[in-house]
């Protein structure tokens, strides 16, 4: 499956639009993480255990994206939007949400 934030593919031609696709997925960061990413906030340096929460969050969402997609009979996602969002309370979970127009390219 081809995944593109771009609106065509070049040298490629969209011979059919299925419609708009989505993923997402919440993921909740836990207590040690919270803890690890306070520390980083006070010395400086990246916090790898969210990183890893993010990154997590984006292949899932981006995945069940694709799965949908393949379901309506696509071979390529195009105008990916990818957005990220606090929820829960104190902002404790994290959302990402992917959405795109599959397409059959030929």
């Amino acid at each position: 499956m081809l995944i593109t934030t771009t609106p065509t593919i070049e040298g490629r031609k969209i011979l059919e639009y299925k419609g708009i696709v989505t993923g997402e997925t919440i993921i909740g960061a836990n207590f040690w993480k919270d803890i690890k990413a306070s520390i980083r906030d006070i010395v400086g340096g990246r916090s790898g255990s969210y990183e890893r929460v993010l990154i997590e969050a984006r292949e899932t969402s981006m995945n069940e994206m694709a799965q949908r997609a393949m379901a309506m009979g696509a071979n390529a996602i195009i105008g990916v939007d990818i957005d990220y969002e606090t929820v829960g309370e104190k902002g404790s979970m994290l959302m990402v949400s992917t959405s795109g127009t599959a397409v059959v390219l030929v």
